[in-house]
């Protein structure tokens, strides 16, 4: 499990403190390999967070809370300007000096920056802050997009959606973009609904044989080095023909209890569950970055028929497939991945 220690600054945006905790605990539940736990830190002088809802905050770690985390992200705060508290400037050298991860977002950076650990380095924050940053701190390579940045062991990003955008980012460095990008689709659209008795059955057959069990908790992802790599990336280039478990475990080369077992300890899911969950994030993508009618969608997803993708769709996501195109573009469209063609 990865340990993310949040340094609360007074006046920090609540937002800013809520998000990290959001972000990675929605990636761990819809993905099997995936386990964070996420630890608020007051820094001294720490009384509240701002406007314009301001509250506080009852925690129990302060600074110390950084000594064992793998990942320090340090949110903006009203104060950035200003020299950081006492304690501040050592807690965080001390983190990257054992080889902790340390992130700022939005104004953060320029907490990051007064420690020096940025010196030389390549470093992002709020749109509206570059040149500020730039000024104030001219030894720091300001990435004037406010992208994610990557420099070492240090990262930042503008803060969009309260430091969201620095979040998938680490998602993706630790579990792969496919794990960011679902995550991103959870966070933001929360059209996911999980039924109760989502196990169902393992057997096999076309696309409706054996796959209610599509609802489990999990998204359909597997893990970085996996030995199922080559048959999961098969079944994604091959949704639209009939895949029966026989026919999977044969390309697998294995047995099916064994192909089973296998699925179930990597991916949390047996493979016809994962089959359907790749089929159904499959049809969630074309939804959102194609204008194909859902008779096709259904047709290259391998689900058959417009009623069949209505069915498993409402099952899995607690919508239907129009207004989930609909709702998503209204919200996601402009800071998603796009769309891009497949591979030969």
């Amino acid at each position: 499990m990865s340990l993310i220690a949040v340094l609360a600054l007074d006046g920090v945006p609540g937002h800013q403190l809520t998000a990290p905790g959001t972000a990675f605990a929605t990636a761990a539940r819809h993905h099997h390999p995936v386990a964070y736990e996420v630890r608020i830190c007051a820094a001294p002088g720490f009384r509240g967070t701002g406007g314009p809802a301001p509250f506080g905050l009852d925690t129990p770690w302060g600074t110390e809370g950084l000594d064992d985390a793998d990942t320090v992200v340090l949110p903006g705060h009203e104060g950035f300007r200003a020299a950081p508290p006492p304690g501040v400037v050592d807690a965080l050298r001390a983190a990257a000096a054992r080889g902790a991860r340390v992130c700022a977002v939005g104004t953060g950076t320029f907490t990051l920056a007064a420690t020096g650990l940025l010196d030389g380095r390549r470093a992002a924050t709020s749109r509206r802050h570059t040149r500020e940053l730039a000024r104030l701190y001219p030894r720091v390579h300001v990435d004037p997009e406010g992208s994610a940045v990557a420099d070492g062991p240090f990262h930042s990003a503008a803060g969009v959606l309260g430091g969201v955008d620095l979040c998938l980012h680490l998602i993706t460095l630790d579990h792969g973009q496919a794990v960011a990008i679902e995550t991103e689709r959870q966070l933001f659209l929360r059209l996911h609904a999980e039924p109760e008795g989502a196990e169902g059955a393992d057997g096999g057959g076309g696309p409706d044989a054996g796959q209610g069990a599509a609802e489990a908790a999990y998204n359909a992802v597997t893990p970085p080095g996996s030995s199922l790599e080559p048959v999961t990336r098969w079944m994604e280039a091959n949704l639209h023909h009939p895949l029966t478990l026989d026919v999977i475990a044969e390309r697998a080369g294995l047995g099916v209890r064994s192909l089973t077992r296998r699925f179930r300890a990597d991916t949390g899911l047996t493979p016809l569950q994962y089959l359907l969950r790749t089929r159904i994030q499959r049809a969630q993508r074309l939804l959102e970055r194609t204008d194909d009618p859902v008779e096709r969608i259904a047709a290259r997803t391998g689900l058959g028929t417009p009623a069949n993708l209505r069915h498993h769709f409402q099952r899995s996501t607690g919508t239907s497939p129009t207004t989930y195109r609909a709702a998503f573009r209204a919200v996601v469209s402009g800071i998603t991945w796009p769309e891009r063609p497949p591979r030969p």
